[in-house]
């Protein structure tokens, strides 16, 4: 299909009655010039509050989990009576009430069984994006538009790893031109649910959190679409988190590798694995503030001209350092991290950084701080024999870390660059404890105390002049 936009707004920009107004007039304006499909986050804090409801009812906590279930109602039917004119409440209301009963029925199996099986609770959590797909779609309809709320388990085809599944985009693009194609042709407006997703035999699945982003680009792939537009609550990708550098700037433009940089590193914007569907196709992406869309924003592109030095720098405060070091020269550390590698990769738990040293072999990686337990768990497992008879010392876990990654396709060549940053750390009082850059220059990872993580952050923008170029 020509011109085809897709647009994804996040939970703020569907929080409210207000905010689905908002929606219903960025999405109407663009409909007017070209196709438009658009997706949905749940309403900013259902997915929380879903997922807390799951644990309260696995812990037997009947009352807290009624409590959180006459909060998920008000919420849904609150925006219902604000949002729709009177002739279009009764239908949507009885919708609302059906689809927050599916979610009731799920939660008193678990209340029963006392355990939250992953197949239930990616069946169970994607209710909060379905009804924020019924609510829009019915505003626009109330607007004159025609549109309709498409569950993307009917659409966006995935493996079965619950909790984290993966797209198989083959039989994805077949299920989206047939379904979804025919409306766009006619006109209609499909407002598909972000997140969630359905294995080939049906059974519901989920992307990981803040997977709405890659459901968008998923189907935006799928249809060959000519742009994605993702709308926050923020005017793009900025040189630095602002509430840690008060002169953060938005990039103008920025490289698929660099945005995935950023992302994978921390920066809230994306979901890390936004940009993999798009990158063949070479379909932009703007980055847009729902709340001022005025804004121009920050478009993604293949390439772009790469000024000198870092164009932005992020950071993770919540990441565990964990080292292992042979206790004899004559263990390989080659085979030693092999074995860890393969342990981690067992249970998904994503590396952030990793170092190593020659001689004594011993190396480090990074993890998040959620993940950390069964990191530790699986590493002791994998490397039992090792540490019962003393091959290796004991894990060295620390906590007290954080990490900061300076990006730009611009690094690549630059002569002393890493040396300024070093420096400028240093200058902060700021102790480095592990460094690591890929062999593309695109990104110069440091790991630091936790608590010199936002005095390092500052120097680091304030050093590469990122601001300056930002608006240049």
């Amino acid at each position: 299909m020509n011109d085809l936009l897709v647009m994804k707004f996040g939970g703020t920009s569907v929080g409210s009655a207000g905010r689905m107004q908002a929606v219903g007039r960025i999405t109407l304006e663009q409909k007017k010039n070209r196709p438009v499909l658009i997706v949905v986050s749940a309403m900013s804090k259902i997915t929380d509050l879903l997922l807390d409801s799951m644990r309260r009812a696995e812990a037997g906590d009947r009352t807290g989990l009624e409590a959180n279930l006459r909060l998920l109602r008000e919420r849904h039917v609150q925006a219902c009576e604000e949002l729709l004119p009177p002739s279009y409440r009764a239908s949507v209301l009885r919708t609302i009430h059906s689809l927050i009963g599916e979610f009731e029925r799920i939660t008193n199996g678990m209340l029963i069984l006392n355990e939250r099986p992953p197949r239930s609770v990616d069946e169970a959590v994607a209710i909060g994006e379905r009804l924020s797909a019924l609510l829009v779609a019915n505003h626009l309809e109330a607007e004159g538009a025609r549109a309709i709320a498409v569950n993307a388990a009917e659409i966006v085809v995935t493996d079965a790893v619950f909790g984290n599944a993966s797209p198989l985009l083959e039989p994805t693009r077949e299920k989206a031109r047939k379904h979804l194609l025919p409306r766009l042709r006619t006109g209609v407006i499909p407002v598909v649910t972000g997140f969630n997703g359905a294995a080939a035999d049906g059974r519901p699945t989920t992307l990981g959190r803040g997977g709405s982003d890659f459901s968008a680009s998923i189907l935006a792939a799928a249809l060959d679409a000519s742009e994605l537009w993702i709308w926050t609550d923020v005017d793009g990708i900025m040189t630095a988190d602002p509430r840690l550098v008060p002169d953060a700037a938005v990039l103008s433009e920025v490289t698929y590798a660099e945005a995935a940089e950023l992302a994978y590193n921390g920066a809230k914007v994306l979901h890390p694995r936004t940009l993999a569907p798009l990158t063949a196709k070479r379909i932009p992406i703007w980055s847009k503030n729902s709340f001022d869309p005025s804004n121009p924003g920050t478009k993604i592109v293949p390439h772009a001209h790469a000024s000198s030095g870092g164009r932005a720098v992020t950071s993770l405060a919540r990441v565990t350092l964990i080292s292992i070091e042979p206790a004899s020269a004559l263990l390989s550390g080659t085979h030693l991290m092999a074995k860890a590698l393969d342990a981690l990769a067992r249970v998904d738990v994503e590396v952030l950084v990793l170092s190593s040293s020659s001689y004594q072999q011993n190396f480090c990686f990074l993890v998040r701080s959620e993940e950390q337990a069964k990191a530790i768990e699986n590493l002791e497992t994998a490397l039992a024999l090792e540490l019962a008879h003393g091959y290796m010392k004991p894990l060295e876990v620390d906590e007290n870390v954080g990490l900061l990654a300076v990006v730009g396709e611009g690094m690549r060549g630059t002569p002393g660059l890493a040396g300024r940053i070093f420096t400028a750390i240093s200058r902060e009082n700021v102790n480095i404890i592990a460094i690591a850059q890929g062999s593309s220059e695109l990104t110069i990872a440091i790991v630091v105390r936790r608590d010199g993580l936002e005095k390092a952050v500052r120097a680091v923008h304030e050093e590469c002049k990122m601001a300056r170029a930002a608006g240049a």
